[in-house]
């Protein structure tokens, strides 16, 4: 098995070669993309870590494949289950976090896996004042989820849950397309 491994990596190096030493630069391979058929998707993470913490593992796929408009009628109340059982901050009923939301409201929210888009305003995971209107790159996405799920309405409960201490990027965005930094 091993030496047809071997052979078969080496026929297609060999391919490889034949093919970029030929001298025949006038030629160019027209490939069309066929898009009829059925597509099914397979994961969906509009929220990082939502998905994570809150879907238990034997609801993933069905989850994933959940269209987002159902996902909040389907799933909310297995999100408020983990949310109450993760953190002290929705502990008592009537407990909110600083949206004003209590578990089930938070919950119902957070079961829609959708990356909302403020079209016409700052577009932020949260800057203070805005929440949820989009996402830029540099915003910390992982500290503001902790301190809407553990930080309370004030986001001083449980400071200790309440922050990935990660402040920044390892490297600066860059200010033109495409924007992320180059890879270490």
């Amino acid at each position: 098995m091993k030496f047809n491994k071997i052979k078969y990596i080496a026929f297609l190096t060999l391919s490889l070669l034949i093919m970029s030493c030929s001298d025949d630069s006038d030629t160019t391979i027209q490939i069309e993309t066929d898009f009829s058929g059925t597509f099914v998707q397979k994961d969906q993470m509009g929220r990082p870590a939502v998905n994570t913490v809150f879907v238990s593992s034997s609801s993933k796929d069905e989850f994933n494949t959940t269209i987002p408009s159902q996902q909040s009628a389907m799933f909310q109340s297995m999100f408020q289950t983990n949310l109450t059982a993760l953190s002290p901050a929705f502990a008592n009923s009537g407990d909110k976090n600083a949206l004003g939301q209590d578990a089930a409201a938070f919950t119902g929210l957070l079961a829609t896996d959708v990356l909302n888009v403020s079209l016409d305003g700052t577009t932020t995971f949260f800057d203070g004042t805005n929440v949820l209107t989009g996402r830029a790159l540099a915003d910390d996405v992982i500290t503001v989820e902790l301190l809407l799920i553990f930080g309370g309405e004030d986001f001083t409960e449980n400071p200790s849950l309440s922050d990935d201490n990660v402040s920044a990027n390892d490297k600066p965005f860059l200010t033109s397309f495409p924007y992320l930094a180059s890879p270490w």
